[in-house]
Parts: structure tokens; sequence; C-alpha cells
């Protein structure tokens, strides 16, 4: 079985904070699943980026790359863009699999707890569950 990796690749923004709530999903994901590796990276203005990251897990002695897309629904980002980036990884490393999975917001997983959400919010009651 190769050496998986999974890397949760955000968008990015101007402001450092912006990466706050992917931090902590990575930070979740790796107490509750030690022995998987998983590390942000983002397509602009933050970084890593997603070559950057992929090319320290294969230095790590990562051979398969999950790139799960933190993204609400595919785009024009995750049709065009997101996909070249994949291919060129693959050009460059045909040693390593280089896998894309769907955007996280269509899993039905994810859709079932922002309706959760929704409907707390429209019940009056406002969720904050940002650390203090």
């Amino acid at each position: 079985m190769p050496k998986t990796a999974l890397i949760l690749f955000a968008h990015g923004a101007r402001d450092p904070e912006w990466a706050s709530p992917l931090r902590r999903v990575c930070s979740i994901v790796q107490v509750q699943a030690p022995d998987l590796r998983v590390e942000p990276a983002f397509l602009e203005f933050m970084l890593p980026n997603l070559s950057d990251c992929a090319e320290s897990l294969l230095s790590d002695g990562f051979e398969r790359i999950i790139v799960l897309p933190m993204f609400i629904a595919q785009g024009g980002h995750l049709k065009k863009d997101i996909p070249r980036l994949i291919e060129d990884l693959r050009q460059r490393h045909p040693q390593a699999r280089f896998e894309l999975a769907c955007a996280v917001g269509e899993a039905e997983s994810i859709v079932q707890a922002m309706a959760a959400h929704v409907l707390v919010l429209a019940g009056g009651k406002v969720l904050d569950s940002r650390p203090d």
C-alpha cells in the first residue's frame, strides 16, 4: 500500500486569519487520525501553494497524494485551474499518484451539516463554534 497524504486545498485570501478554519480542520484530522499526514495548501495569496506542498510530501516519501478541494462546489477553479495543476504534478512526478477528490461542499454529510446549521439559525439560536 503506498504511503498516502492528504492536502486540504483552499482558495486562499490576503487576510491571514482567513485560513484559520482550514488550519483547525487539519489539526482536528491530525488528532483523530495521527497516522494520516494532512497539510493545507492554497490556490492564491497564501503559502504553501499546491506544488510546494506536494513537493514537500514527495520528499518525505509519500507516493499517493489526495487533493481535497475545500470549496463549496464545482466552479471555474475546480473545473479548469485545479485539474491543470494536478496534471502538471503528474507530468513532473510520474512515479507518484495524485488524486483529485470532489469539492468538500458537495459531500452529503457537509450539505446536511450546513442545512442543520441553517435550521438552528432559523430557530433563533446563533451558533458560534469558534474557539475562545
